[in-house]
């Protein structure tokens, strides 16, 4: 990034003025004869003028002034001053020089208002950034045809493929839906997103395909005659006729079929655009309730509007509470605050945030576990052991999930992380929600009615890696292998009320004998700071167990750059503490890294890692006491 190249604007988020080079270097182009593009060059860095004799130098001088100094920061001190402490007539003088129109009611304003409409008549924000989109991102008849393959997830040589890299308006249409935005109607939304191919016109029927879809199947399909095309501008809403490919677009009266995403087409053989993935997790969690009981309606309805327009937030209720999970403290407090402003409309109570856990184990099962299903007809033989490092990432990153090819897929696995070549195309499934780091594989030899009951046998699977055994967060990292079964040969002893809580409870039993850990989610902080305060710094970092990986001096500045690993669960408060010990010089920013194995045996209550679980137990309103291995285990 580069400012001399525009692709970095400056200003105030709070007060909503922005300004990007270019728009100086266009305002004193002609005044000193000059080109735009070589202005804005000398604008950043080492480039100096000199008002009196009108020349520029890259080493300085007496008389010389930096050029961002002279002609960007002295202009908007000397505004932003103006507005606080001079004359209104003063100021309205100086605004008609610059070509500012102030209405009767915007001159009236005092104060921040004041100050705030004037800079965003001179910078406005909404400028800079549409002028660097324009100047830095490619057209979509350019990145389309590039993109395709990367955001495509059927053959790239089909009719929506071909349609799509060309950005033909005449093609089949193809619409991937990124969010969803509240409209006007109370509880209904626009689903908004870009039209790769083809043209979406109000009245044409259209396949709505959820993330689930799968091609040739119905589940998360569904069909809309007479969808309605919008173009969002700002606040305002405008019903257009058609809108052709490589725009963007709400579309009404299918927000019913929609969480967050989705892709919206009329080729009925056309495959899903790929679901979006986050660099974040949502590990940070709240439990909200109403106030008053009559409003719990109102909060339910909300937290599902809330659930829809941030694709980031998770909602769910668990243990009698409404759980809202985001990717942080910040993030939370902005969602909750729309959830009681806009959303519900209610006044809520929020509980301290609690952070997600994941379960794992650390070494391979210590016995074949065995466990038998409720009519003792049925029985199921199973080991845990933890996946190969590393693993467990490229499932985050959906390398592994995303191959659909048993082939490549083993191909992948074998070469990359070592595995059995013939086990790693038996791979039966992974979980939780099916693209979870966990997977289950089939390693027994000469079973009897082995694929009649595999779907029983994923079920309990996908259930087990979703509710782990310790205190019911979600398993990661785990392998399990399926090393015998034994079926009835009769169907009705092997149905899913059978086989189902019988895996269940094997899996959990070769869990136990795994020595299972606990994971605990990790930030990267980022801190800019002087050298004066960096023992505040590590003194915050040593007290909440965060630790320094990273420490340099940034090149042509006094200031440090510090990157630290620190826990999640104690990131709450961190930024207030550090501001305190360093007398705000410190600016953290705080990214979701990776997960850590917690110190200790979650078995045992003593620990650290056991007291977390029990926290979680109870919190959860379980039994405190951890389940015992016999619990689940049969005799032979």
């Amino acid at each position: 990034m580069d400012p001399s190249l525009g692709n970095v604007a400056f200003g105030s988020g709070l007060h909503r003025w922005g300004f990007t080079l270019r728009r100086f270097a266009k305002m004193y182009a002609a005044k000193l004869g000059t080109d735009e593009e070589k202005l804005m060059k000398k604008l950043w860095g080492n480039h100096y003028y000199n008002p009196d004799t009108r020349k520029w130098s890259q080493t300085g001088g007496e008389g010389y002034v930096r050029g961002f100094n002279k002609f960007i920061l002295e202009p908007l001190f000397k505004m932003l001053k103006a507005t606080k402490s001079m004359e209104k007539e003063d100021i309205f003088k100086l605004t008609e020089k610059l070509g500012l129109k102030l209405t009767t009611e915007e001159r009236s304003l005092e104060g921040k208002e004041f100050m705030r409409n004037v800079m965003m008549k001179w910078l406005p924000v909404g400028d800079a950034m549409l002028e660097m989109i324009i100047v830095h991102l490619p057209s979509p008849c350019v990145a389309q045809k590039y993109r395709t393959e990367i955001l495509y997830e059927g053959p790239n040589d089909d009719e929506v493929a071909v349609a799509m890299k060309q950005c033909n308006a005449d093609g089949p249409l193809m619409v991937y839906i990124s969010k969803m935005v509240p409209s006007t109607d109370k509880g209904r939304f626009f689903a908004f997103g870009r039209v790769f191919s083809g043209t979406l016109s109000s009245g044409m029927k259209v396949r709505v395909m959820g993330p689930q879809y799968e091609p040739g199947k119905s589940h998360d399909l569904f069909h809309k005659t007479n969808p309605r095309a919008v173009i969002l501008m700002g606040s305002k809403i405008t019903s257009v006729g058609d809108v052709p490919c490589g725009n963007i677009v709400g579309i009404g009266g299918i927000d019913k079929f929609l969480v967050k995403s989705g892709t919206v087409t009329t080729f009925e053989k056309a495959h899903n655009m790929k679901v979006m993935k986050f660099s974040v997790s949502p590990v940070v969690r709240v439990a909200v309730e109403v106030v008053q009981a009559n409003d719990l309606p109102k909060l339910v309805e909300g937290l599902q509007r809330l659930a829809k327009s941030d694709p980031m937030v998770q909602c769910s209720f668990e243990a009698g509470q409404h759980i809202v999970a985001g990717a942080g403290e910040l993030h939370l407090e902005i969602c909750l605050k729309d959830l009681e402003e806009e959303l519900a409309c209610v006044p809520i109570r929020k509980s301290e945030p609690v952070v997600s856990y994941r379960e794992t184990v650390s070494q391979k099962s210590s016995q074949v576990c065995l466990s038998k299903s409720g009519n003792k007809h049925c029985r199921v033989y199973m080991t845990a052991e933890p996946m190969p490092d590393g693993l467990p990432e490229e499932f985050d990153s959906g390398k592994v999930t995303g191959m659909k090819d048993v082939k490549e897929r083993g191909k992948f696995l074998s070469e990359e992380f070592g595995m059995d070549s013939h086990q790693t195309r038996k791979i039966w499934c992974f979980g939780p929600s099916t693209s979870g780091p966990n997977m289950l594989m089939d390693v027994t030899k000469a079973c009897q009615y082995l694929h009649e009951v595999k779907d029983t046998v994923v079920a309990g699977f996908q259930w087990a890696t979703e509710e782990g055994v310790l205190c019911e967060e979600n398993m990661r990292g785990v392998q399990f292998n399926l090393e015998d079964l034994v079926a009835h040969s009769d169907p009705a002893h092997r149905k899913g009320a059978q086989m189902i809580p019988a895996t269940r409870r094997c899996l959990f039993a070769s869990f136990l004998t795994a020595s299972p850990r606990i994971l605990e989610p990790v930030y990267q902080v980022d801190i800019d700071v002087p050298p004066s305060v960096m023992g505040g710094v590590f003194n915050v970092l040593s007290k909440r167990r965060g630790h320094v990986i990273e420490e340099q001096q940034k090149s042509g500045s006094p200031m440090y750059s510090i990157k630290a690993h620190l826990p999640v669960n104690e990131s709450f408060g961190f930024a207030a503490e550090l501001r305190g010990q360093t007398g705000g010089q410190a600016f953290p920013q705080c990214v979701f890294d990776h997960w850590q194995l917690l110190p200790g045996d979650p078995l045992e209550q003593t620990t650290r890692a056991g007291a977390v679980v029990t926290n979680i137990r109870q919190r959860k309103g379980l039994n405190p006491v951890i389940p015992k291995l016999d619990n689940f285990l049969d005799k032979l």
